[in-house]
């Protein structure tokens, strides 16, 4: 197997380890044996455990992404269509794993970790760039819908997260556009 297979493989094992076991669980020496080699080995294709988390988190996002581009829409959608849409995929057993990683992740941002800012960062950049392809909308309004859609998609998995999937399902019955005032 060349060196570039051992290592893709290396990170899909990775990826699902983190996916199940999630960050907190995400020391070397568990990796190092989720990936079936030991810690000093998994430093010799990686820096340090910072690099192999970052390594890690992008090889999940690139999944995630591939099985949103399965489920993406044959055409742009209006707005209304689309947040529907997602919030279905995004609530689904399957995706659910990456959700709970995002929500991690973005935990451990907001307590100052810079790996975790600068992934989810670049993780972010890349969902605003592909729900703006999605979008069936003028060019001006592209990026502000775009970031609205990733604003309300990311209150539904926190909401959820939480056990308050009632309160999803109250959120996605009212129409955009339907707000008073």
């Amino acid at each position: 197997m060349a060196s570039d297979d051992r290592l893709s493989a290396l990170l899909d094992r990775l990826a699902d380890y983190v996916l199940a076991h999630g960050l907190a669980a995400s020391s070397l020496r568990p990796l190092a044996r989720a990936a079936g080699t030991s810690d000093r080995m998994l430093l010799y294709y990686f820096a340090d455990k910072d690099a192999v988390m970052a390594a890690t988190v992008e090889r999940i996002a690139a999944r995630m992404t591939a099985l949103l581009a399965v489920a993406a829409p044959p055409q742009p959608l209006p707005y209304a269509l689309l947040r529907t849409a997602l919030a279905g995929q995004l609530r689904d057993p399957a995706l659910w794993p990456y959700m709970r990683l995002w929500l991690d992740m973005a935990a451990r941002a907001a307590h100052g970790d810079a790996l975790y800012a600068r992934v989810g960062e670049s993780i972010g950049r890349g969902f605003l760039a592909w729900a703006g392809e999605q979008l069936a909308c003028a060019a001006a309004d592209r990026a502000g819908l775009a970031a609205r859609l990733l604003t309300e998609i990311e209150g539904m998995v926190l909401l959820t997260s939480l056990g308050l999937g009632d309160a999803v399902d109250a959120a996605l019955a009212v129409s955009p556009g339907t707000e008073p005032g």
